[in-house]
């Protein structure tokens, strides 16, 4: 199979995922990237049963709403039973990098309301460490200097994402050579540096679930 055959297999597992387990007229957290695109072109054959999205990011709004998706803000929705999203990497105990489109900062924010994560990935995705896929930080602008310091000091080596900017008006450092055996210390540590928005690791809020693809079919996994 294909990479996109192995994402489409995982987004339709994800839509039966939400037929089983999610009550008729729920309100389901939406990620963003190429799987989760996916995901929402399979999930409109649940059109009648959803009864509205919160989306990560803009890019998966304009998506949702091009599909006829009724499409909540975060701060109307009391409850949120499922947020589905991908991964950059995940590792053995479901925690994982995230960010590689930029949408980071939402994302984990939708994810911390959600009863269960759901994360859909191929199994390239799946790792012993995290850390070969750059850790992304969203930052303010005004910090980059600063930041780039501290991640030095850390081990790391911060790169700009060259003509990118978040849906929040700020811009992306992209962290290489890290090895994240700790990545819930790790996560907390960098919460702690002045000007970092978000950092990509969701490990204090990790995945609940993984539907992984693979070549002999979709894999579901659980904690």
């Amino acid at each position: 199979m294909t990479q996109d055959e192995l994402k489409q297999a995982v987004a339709q597992a994800a839509v039966d995922y939400i037929a089983q387990h999610a009550p008729e007229g729920a309100t389901i957290g939406v990620g963003t990237g190429s799987t989760a695109n996916f995901f929402i072109d399979a999930l409109v054959a649940l059109k009648p049963r959803i009864g509205a999205a919160v989306a990560s990011s803009e890019a998966t709004r304009k998506r949702l709403e091009g599909h006829g998706f009724k499409v909540f803000d975060l701060n109307a929705v009391a409850r949120m039973p499922i947020y589905v999203d991908g991964a950059d990497e995940i590792d053995p105990g479901f925690a994982m990098i995230k960010g590689g489109g930029g949408a980071l900062t939402r994302e984990k924010i939708v994810a911390a309301v959600a009863d269960t994560f759901v994360c859909i990935c191929d199994a390239s995705k799946q790792v012993d460490i995290l850390g070969k896929f750059p850790l992304p930080l969203e930052v303010i602008p005004m910090a980059r200097a600063q930041v780039e310091r501290e991640l030095i000091a850390l081990g790391g080596k911060p790169v700009l994402r060259e003509g990118f900017t978040t849906d929040n008006g700020n811009i992306i450092l992209d962290v290489h050579g890290l090895s994240i055996g700790k990545p819930t210390e790790l996560e907390s540590a960098l919460n702690q540096i002045v000007g970092i928005v978000t950092n990509g690791l969701f490990a204090r809020r990790s995945a609940d679930v993984l539907l992984l693809g693979t070549s002999d079919g979709v894999v579901t996994l659980t904690k």
